[in-house]
């Protein structure tokens, strides 16, 4: 019982900082939640949740991981944005969370767009354009990955609940 717990609090944790992760561009937030389930499941011998629904979640996080990396690619290349909007975005992003959680992060991460193809990328004749872009294709990755992550949250509260 005490191992089942501490695997529990183990879990939340990993949980709690996948979601931060979900925001943070460093830490790749829907597997370590993902790594929740895992860890949850060890107590109850892998029998806690069907092996269908890991696999699921399993692919679930790692494609929201890859998508997360595609669509600022995507949405930027489509506005004509170049690579120093993407890492301006980043830049800001990481600032903005920092210095003016929880806003910051979205915030930063326009103005960081938008910096850095206004500084970095003269030939862009539409640097706004470009910026919202790069913006937008970032949200949504952030918008997938807390998706995710959030589901995995539902699986792992059912399964913590049945395995106590």
């Amino acid at each position: 019982m005490v191992f089942d717990i501490v695997m529990i609090v183990l879990g939340a944790v990993l949980l709690l900082t996948g979601f931060i992760g979900c925001v943070v561009p460093v830490l790749p937030g829907p597997v370590l939640s993902y790594t929740a389930l895992i860890l949850v499941s060890i107590p109850a011998g892998f029998t806690l949740f069907k092996p269908a629904t890991l696999i699921i979640l399993a692919a679930a996080a790692v494609l929201s991981q890859i998508l997360d990396n595609i669509f600022p690619v995507l949405s930027s290349k489509k506005a004509g944005a170049g690579k120093a909007g993407i890492w301006g975005s980043i830049i800001g992003m990481i600032i903005g969370m920092i210095f003016f959680p929880p806003l910051g992060v979205i915030i930063g991460a326009f103005t960081g767009a938008l910096a850095g193809e206004a500084i970095f990328n003269r030939e862009n004749q539409n640097p706004l354009k470009a910026a919202l872009a790069v913006f937008t294709g970032t949200i949504l990755g952030i918008i997938v990955k807390l998706t995710v992550s959030g589901i995995i949250a539902a699986v792992f509260i059912r399964g913590a609940g049945n395995l106590l």
